[in-house]
């Protein structure tokens, strides 16, 4: 049976880079009927906490990840490691140095790697020095204990980001000294920035809690990662977990390096966001609402979902639509400078739409249709374009230069504020 793991280390949030990770050992393990087990690597107790260990927990389950078996913790597991460097001592494999335990590296020797991702990799062992495997603390080295461990729970491929390479010689020799069978190696290529180097804050949000505070489906999320490295041909860019594991092979990943576009996630995102039902996306944006402090309480259930109606094509997170609806909920809204010297500033703009305010006053059947009807009955009026009304009525309404349909806005806004507002502006 295949046996995968993913390795979490709780001194920080989950990394983009290791969601994705996680991702695709959980596609290996799904789509070969194996097992995936979760190993904590807590052996640093001083930067170890559980506030972390908790969010990535919780992250992973979020973008739809599960495990077998309970976690293993490898602080608990300090005596076997303890036991294996002792043994590796009787056999005049190690010595001691202090209170350190160092392991005897074999000189001029080639170990060379079949990598699943990479193809072949030589190593010498005359570029690497004697490992230490216990530290003068008592805690164990990392490539020891992830050693012991893997062999320990009969891991059979290992599927890690290539900056681990250089550690897989290192491990190798620890398996042959313990008589052990040697898993398969997977090493994927990482996740850059767009510009090509590591990826980190400068290139904007690099944990998982990050994304999903700011709106983010964890469908989305979790399908752009899929993408990173691996393709399920035709061009497709819209695909399920479920969907994957079908297809998936993990001899199929690139072993070219990957480049995190922010941009790309905020399309994916917004497909996922498009295909929503308004009263799933409800609760979402509620929260969101909540938390930047936007009052909603005097708006309707009903009203609520023909907004999220009105937006759910414009936005790209869930986050984004407090602003981009917020001119339903204050008055007080800032004027975009470009737009208003181009539109409000314009001569004749303000008599148009103070002109377009007063027949509105006169319609009884406030809707949109009937709105747009007046709007494009006084552009032929005054041989003008709809546009040179529409323009600066959005800015009178919103603020803003963009947004949804400006009729289905002034409808939904209601006809008494709607008016309000363009008699003010064209002042």
């Amino acid at each position: 049976m295949t046996i995968v793991r993913f390795a979490p280390s709780p001194t920080g949030y989950l990394h983009l880079g290791s969601a994705r990770t996680a991702i695709v050992n959980w596609l290996y393990a799904r789509s070969t009927g194996g097992k995936l087990l979760l190993r904590i690597e807590d052996t640093d107790q001083v930067r170890s906490e559980e506030k972390y260990l908790e969010e990535i927990l919780l992250d992973l389950k979020w973008l739809g990840l599960d495990w077998d078996d309970e976690p293993i913790y490898q602080s608990k597991r300090f005596d076997l490691y303890r036991q294996k460097a002792e043994a590796l001592l009787a056999e005049g494999k190690a010595y001691r140095e202090g209170e350190a335990i160092i392991f005897k590296v074999e000189k001029g020797r080639d170990i060379e790697i079949d990598d699943v991702i990479h193809g072949k990799i030589k190593f010498n062992t005359d570029e690497i020095k004697d490992q230490v495997i216990i530290k003068s603390d008592g805690s164990p080295a990392y490539n020891f204990c992830c050693v012991v461990d893997d062999a320990d729970l009969g891991i059979t491929q290992i599927i890690r980001g290539d900056d681990h390479i250089s550690n897989t010689p290192k491990q190798i020799l620890f398996y042959e000294a313990f008589g052990a069978n040697l898993p398969k190696f997977a090493h994927m290529p990482l996740m850059m920035g767009a510009d090509g180097a590591k990826l980190s804050k400068r290139h904007g949000g690099v944990s998982v809690e990050e994304y999903k505070a700011e709106g983010f489906f964890p469908e989305a999320m979790a399908n752009y990662l899929i993408l990173l490295g691996w393709s399920p041909g035709d061009d497709r860019e819209i695909i399920s977990l479920d969907e994957a594991v079908k297809i998936f092979a993990l001899e199929d990943m690139s072993d070219a390096q990957s480049k995190f576009d922010i941009q790309k996630l905020r399309w994916t995102n917004a497909e996922y966001i498009m295909k929503k039902d308004p009263k799933d996306l409800l609760p979402l944006v509620k929260e969101q609402l909540e938390k930047v402090g936007v009052p909603y309480g005097e708006m309707t259930e009903e009203e609520l979902l023909k907004l999220i109606e009105l937006y759910r094509v414009r936005m790209k997170t869930v986050g984004e639509f407090a602003g981009l609806a917020e001119c339903f909920f204050k008055d007080d809204f800032e004027f975009e400078e470009k737009g208003t010297r181009k539109y409000l500033d314009k001569e004749g703009n303000k008599d148009n739409i103070r002109y377009f305010a007063q027949r509105l006053e006169e319609l009884q059947d406030w809707t949109h249709e009937n709105i747009e009807n007046i709007c494009r009955e006084i552009a032929e009026e005054r041989d003008l374009k709809a546009a040179e009304i529409i323009h600066p009525t959005r800015m009178a309404i919103s603020g803003k230069t963009a947004g949804a349909g400006l009729f289905e806005m002034m409808e939904l806004l209601g006809k008494e504020k709607a008016i309000e507002r363009i008699k003010k502006a064209s002042v």
